[in-house]
């Protein structure tokens, strides 16, 4: 199938208040481009070089979403025109996305990656941390970033009773917090778990492989 038929496809089965997020990491801007002819409008991508690449020949009206894991001093390369940042997963980086913005006048929007999956390689905060940040006084005195969410990343794995468990943890997290805090977002469900997510409350999903097809690892 086309990129434009595989979007359609995941358009005609999202929920209207759900967000998608087409990953376009490793993929060539003509792919890109394919898909946004196809209505497309939000991609997410995972490497801040190919990200700025892609923005710099690519049009305008394209929100533009970082979702891998960032290194503070490439923050400053995208700071001028990132939408969305998922990947926070510690107050330095958000720290360092303040610093940033500032220079360009800008309000960055940012989700806390929350750890919800047994794997030790992914990243995140504990809920304990997440809790704390928001109740200091540090996070207050950042004017430039606004957190509006979490974003997880589920155990790679088939067994839907774990990943049920897992996006039903984060988004119990959520509904806690949401109110007091002011959060819209709960970015949660890839490829092979998107529709899952979506039943425990997911309104962003991050969805690569179902629109591009496999992964390439060089550009």
């Amino acid at each position: 199938m086309s990129i434009n038929n595989n979007l359609q496809d995941i358009y005609s089965s999202l929920p209207k208040e759900v967000t998608l997020v087409a990953v376009s990491k490793t993929k060539p801007i003509n792919e890109l481009m394919e898909a946004y002819n196809a209505g497309q409008r939000i991609f997410g991508e995972n490497k801040i070089q190919e990200m700025t690449s892609k923005w710099e020949s690519m049009p305008k009206d394209i929100e533009w979403h970082m979702i891998g894991n960032i290194q503070r001093n490439k923050v400053k390369y995208m700071a001028s025109f990132v939408s969305l940042i998922h990947g926070v997963d510690r107050f330095k980086l958000l720290k360092e996305i303040n610093k940033e913005a500032e220079k360009h006048n800008r309000v960055i929007d940012c989700l806390l990656q929350i750890k919800i999956a047994s794997e030790d390689s992914k990243f995140g905060m504990t809920q304990e941390e997440a809790l704390a940040l928001f109740s200091s006084e540090e996070l207050l005195a950042l004017q430039n970033v606004r957190v509006k969410g979490f974003m997880g990343m589920a155990t790679f794995t088939d067994d839907t009773n774990l990943l049920s468990e897992e996006f039903q943890t984060l988004k119990t997290f959520f509904d806690q917090v949401k109110t007091e805090q002011n959060l819209s977002i709960l970015s949660m469900g890839m490829s092979g778990d998107y529709k899952l997510a979506i039943e425990h409350g997911s309104t962003m999903v991050r969805i690569g492989s179902s629109i591009f097809g496999s992964r390439n690892y060089t550009l």
